[in-house]
């Protein structure tokens, strides 16, 4: 029960619900407790009728007819609270669910990018939603038929220890063998359970991915191969939960035979007290098979509820592994920075902690508000990792970043990347329109605002060819579109933010060079006022900028102007007499 200590504050939290439905059941519980009493009554009148005890007809007619109203009348109030019931404390079970998969989706979004590197999409998804669905059962129905045993228990005993004590204590007498057996499984179900549901991730995670790539899957023919690796795991999570059921599925049996027995044990030893006359009425016997009857549900229930705690504790530990994580990234500026964009770079080194690659080396530079700055090197030299530092996505191993002359440690970091517009890499679009998808940089942009983007990406004309427009619905990860429309589409979302930090990362890669060149001279109108950095593999969009780096291995290996480098020796000038050669060539 450690994990689940972990919900406490949400009981605290609904605590009028809580006790509102502790009360309900209560008040529940002694109503449906007259039953037995009034059949006892009964019995009793009938009894004395028989043994013509100034009892007529007419009156015990009347006495049964009494009682079988009062019956009828308990029922109903007993039947409604238990409804009440039910409304209070699964409605908190409902309310507890949505704030515990709100407080993992948040974790999700704090959490650092090394988190994402270590961990599967697929396992994320089934901790947010099976996970959580497990713990719901928990606060839920095992809540509710916790308290419900509990005060069913405490009154039905203190009724029959009234009615016969002698009687209650044979009738009690299989209970400790029952304590035994729930423990004894409880323990069982809850190994089987963690299994089961680490299982249960393995399939997730590569069911999603399976889903993600299936361009890729059906190019290379490889349908059978995966189709049987799904068939395996399918097979092996079946196993594991056929051995979790079977666990399951001895509380039911056992429950009802000890309640049997307790039957059994009733009609047996109350009999005997009924003939040697330690108890006086036939109806007596009666009253106590009800009430054991009415604890079998109860204690069926609690093996029930004993699983489901079990299976509780098992998702919520695995929930409390990534919530209990403290992120990389922490804001430790809480008041508000206004942001300008100035950005200067002292000796910076990044290297990563999941592949320990010093991708960063001694890396300073500075841009100034309204500069654009382009950064060139081969495949891996780092060019995205110092987007992703201006970004704060990661912090630095050492060195230190300004943003307008403050360390960017200092600055508010949902100010900071609200104040930067980033197109990255691989363009990823939502599963929405085509408008909501450009929208996504700035809710609150017109219709207008979204067509003008477009316009300055050169995606309008693309756009304008679908039957639906800008309201055409894009398929997962924006799939509807080209790679090139993709690309445009994220430059005309970043646009549209305005932020006062653009960073585009080799975000022209798929477009055309004709295109290009239309987008990078609506770009240097757009960015006259701000801050610009442009990671390229061309010479092209690197041409315009104030200031050009060179990367090679991290490290800085040239770096000045347009003119002034392509008159040096080294990588710029090469890469520039190359493609200017194809250019040409292709013309």
């Amino acid at each position: 029960m450690k994990e689940l200590q972990y919900l406490n504050k949400y009981f605290v939290k609904y605590k009028y619900h809580f006790l509102t439905g502790i009360i309900i059941t209560i008040v529940a519980q002694i109503f449906s407790l007259y039953t037995p009493k009034l059949i006892s009554s009964s019995f009793k009148a009938i009894e004395d009728f028989s043994r013509q005890q100034n009892l007529t007809v007419e009156g015990i007619r009347q006495e049964l007819i009494h009682n079988i109203l009062l019956i009828i009348l308990t029922t109903i109030a007993a039947g409604f609270l238990t409804f009440l019931m039910r409304q209070t404390l699964i409605v908190m079970s409902r309310h507890i669910e949505f704030d515990l998969k709100n407080e993992v989706f948040k974790q999700y979004e704090n959490l650092s990018q090394n988190f994402y590197k270590q961990n599967r999409t697929g396992d994320l998804m089934n901790r947010i939603s099976e996970d959580v669905s497990k713990v719901r059962m928990y606060v839920g129905p095992a809540v509710m038929y916790t308290i419900n045993t509990i005060i069913r228990f405490a009154i039905v005993i203190v009724y029959m220890y009234h009615v016969s004590p002698r009687l209650t204590l044979y009738s009690l007498l299989p209970l400790p063998l029952l304590s035994y057996a729930i423990f004894k499984l409880s323990t069982e179900i809850n190994k089987r359970s963690t299994t089961f549901q680490q299982y249960l991730s393995k399939i997730s995670s590569f069911t999603q991915e399976v889903f993600s790539g299936i361009r890729v899957i059906k190019a290379y023919s490889l349908e059978n191969q995966y189709q049987n690796q799904l068939a395996e795991l399918s097979e092996e999570s079946k196993a594991k939960s056929l051995h979790l059921a079977k666990a399951n599925s001895q509380f039911g049996p056992l429950m009802l035979a000890l309640i049997g027995t307790s039957n059994l044990v009733v009609i047996y030893f109350g009999g005997m007290m009924y003939i040697n006359g330690s108890i006086k009425s036939i109806g007596t016997i009666a009253e106590f098979i009800l009430y054991i009857n009415m604890l079998t549900w109860p204690v069926a229930s609690f093996g029930w509820v004993s699983s489901m705690v079990q299976e509780a504790e098992a998702s919520q530990k695995r929930i409390n592994e990534f919530l209990k994580i403290v992120p990389d990234i922490q804001n430790k500026e809480p008041n508000n920075t206004e942001i300008h964009g100035s950005i200067e770079f002292k000796n910076v080194g990044l290297t990563y902690d999941d592949t320990h690659i010093e991708a960063i080396k001694e890396v300073s530079f500075t841009v100034k508000k309204g500069e654009t700055l382009a950064i060139l090197g081969k495949t891996g030299s780092g060019k995205s990792s110092i987007l992703s530092l201006i970004c704060r996505l990661y912090d630095t191993t050492n060195g230190e970043i300004l943003i307008d002359g403050k360390p960017i440690s200092r600055v508010n970091l949902f100010d900071l990347r609200n104040s930067i517009a980033t197109v990255p890499q691989d363009a990823f679009l939502f599963s929405d329109t085509i408008k909501n998808n450009i929208k996504f940089g700035n809710e609150n942009a017109s219709d207008e605002d979204v067509i003008w983007a477009a316009q300055k990406a050169v995606v309008h004309d693309n756009i304008m060819q679908f039957t639906n427009t800008y309201e055409t619905v894009l398929g997962e990860r924006g799939i509807t579109l080209s790679g090139g429309q993709k690309q445009r589409v994220s430059i005309a979302r970043a646009l549209i933010k305005d932020a006062p930090i653009l960073l585009l990362d080799d975000c022209l890669s798929a477009v055309d060079t004709e295109t290009e060149e239309i987008i990078l001279n609506n770009l240097m109108e757009f960015c006259r006022d701000k801050t610009t950095v442009i990671v390229s593999h061309r010479v092209s969009s690197a041409k315009n900028a104030d200031k050009i780096i060179v990367l090679d291995q991290g490290q800085i290996i040239q770096q000045g102007s347009h003119n002034q480098l392509i008159n040096q020796e080294g990588y710029y000038a090469e890469l520039y007499l190359k493609q200017l050669s194809e250019k040409e060539m292709s013309e």
